[in-house]
């Protein structure tokens, strides 16, 4: 294939990841924004992240059995307008200010992404010199890890406000002054959602009337999903994702909360937003670092250190207060950048012909984004902020097991494999 032929289809796709990552990363700016105006507790405003990864979750099959009867194309474009209406849903949740139809707005959304997800790596793969995947690829990560620290810092601009009115003078309101001030705060959310869903729309268009290579999969049957749970080191890795995902999502749920509890005369919820970019700055950086240091140093060895170090950084954390206390929170991003793809790795390893239902496996075990941020929310809600934070040090000490011991690859019987 030419590459000349390629270079719009390749800009195209690597758009839409930048978009999506910028999307579902604005996510961690809607908690505290819908928070208020839908006057939440933390467990109630941590649904956000349920409804949506919880999208991933339930529609991760359903989608693939899509794809595999329509395409990818298809399901590139029916992923597109799917997000799109999601997106376009945030305009009558924010006239009504009813908060399960902003859910109901983020699982369609999620379901969109869903499509896109499972599409566009194949795509970029097949997008060019089969010689360069690799690097196309590599580009492609960067360029939504970049849509992913650029995300909260464009959410902060739009929902959060440089100037805050303080709880103080809100309780004073009376009925109407508080009716007028919620809805205008839950307005907020129009511009951005209405612009996301016209950006959807064009790319969907584009995608549409752009000639993309068809992929053909071939080779043998793999079996279900269920054949995977004879293999005792893919099982506790999906386990490890589920820890791994639902920690990441549940600090930076709550890092803007955390941030203004931590004591920091001044901080508004603009300003604590940074704290979540530099989170993802420091994700991205650890990527781009970890691209040489894997092949340098031995994975599980790496997976074990990163979070310990992780878990270290969180108990300093909360031990401590002011700026060492969040920005001990927020150098977590840097240890946590390189654990999906090494836990990602150690889970499929000598799966043969079970690759693809593992992997399958390990990409539905992202529903513990969906799942922890809640518990955190619960424990937030009953004792505090900071003991919330505990339970993310619970996922990173599992992920030390399964770093030292967890991965291990035992035999398997002969017979239960058939």
């Amino acid at each position: 294939m030419k590459s000349k032929a390629v270079i719009v289809p390749l800009l195209v796709v690597m758009s839409l990841m930048f978009i999506w990552n910028l999307s579902r990363n604005i996510n961690d700016i809607l908690i505290p924004h819908l928070k208020r105006a839908c006057q939440l507790t933390d467990f109630q405003s941590s649904l956000i992240q349920s409804a949506f990864f919880g999208g991933y979750f339930l529609l991760a099959l359903p989608v693939g059995q899509f794809i595999s009867k329509y395409g990818y194309k298809a399901g590139m474009v029916a992923g597109l307008l799917t997000a799109a209406a999601g997106a376009f849903l945030f305009f009558p949740a924010a006239d009504t200010r009813y908060y399960p139809l902003f859910l109901g707005a983020l699982f369609i959304m999620a379901a969109g992404f869903t499509f896109l997800e499972v599409t566009a790596t194949p795509y970029i793969s097949v997008l060019g010199d089969p010689d360069r995947a690799s690097s196309r690829l590599s580009l492609a990560s960067a360029v939504g890890s970049l849509g992913a620290t650029i995300g909260p810092f464009v959410g902060s601009r739009f929902l959060l406000h440089a100037t805050e009115v303080p709880p103080s003078v809100v309780a004073q309101f009376d009925p109407g002054q508080l009716e007028q001030y919620l809805n205008a705060e839950a307005h907020l959310v129009k511009t951005p959602y209405l612009s996301l869903g016209g950006l959807f729309l064009v790319i969907g268009a584009l995608l549409y009337f752009i000639k993309l290579p068809k992929i053909q999969e071939g080779g043998e049957r793999a079996g279900s999903i269920r054949s995977v749970f004879q293999f005792r080191h893919t099982v506790l890795g999906a386990l490890g994702v589920f820890c791994y995902l639902g920690a990441e999502v549940g600090i930076v749920s709550f890092m803007i909360r955390y941030a203004k509890s931590s004591g920091i005369i001044g901080l508004t919820e603009q300003d604590a937003a940074l704290f979540i970019t530099f989170y993802m700055a420091l994700v991205l950086l650890g990527r781009l670092a970890g691209a040489y240091w894997l092949r340098k140093l031995n994975p599980s060895a790496m997976l074990a250190t990163c979070s310990a170090a992780a878990a270290g950084l969180i108990f300093l954390s909360m031990l401590s207060s002011g700026y060492v206390s969040v920005y001990a929170l927020s150098f977590v991003g840097l240890f946590t950048s390189v654990m999906y793809p090494i836990l990602f790795t150690l889970s499929i390893k000598d799966l043969g012909i079970y690759t693809k239902p593992g992997s399958s496996l390990i990409i539905m075990s992202i529903v513990g984004g969906a799942v922890v941020p809640p518990v955190m929310g619960l424990l937030s809600d009953s004792f505090g902020i900071k003991p919330a934070f505990v339970i993310p040090v619970i996922c990173y000490a599992y992920l030390i097991y399964y770093a030292r011991a967890g991965h291990v690859v035992s035999p398997v019987p002969a017979s239960s494999t058939h």
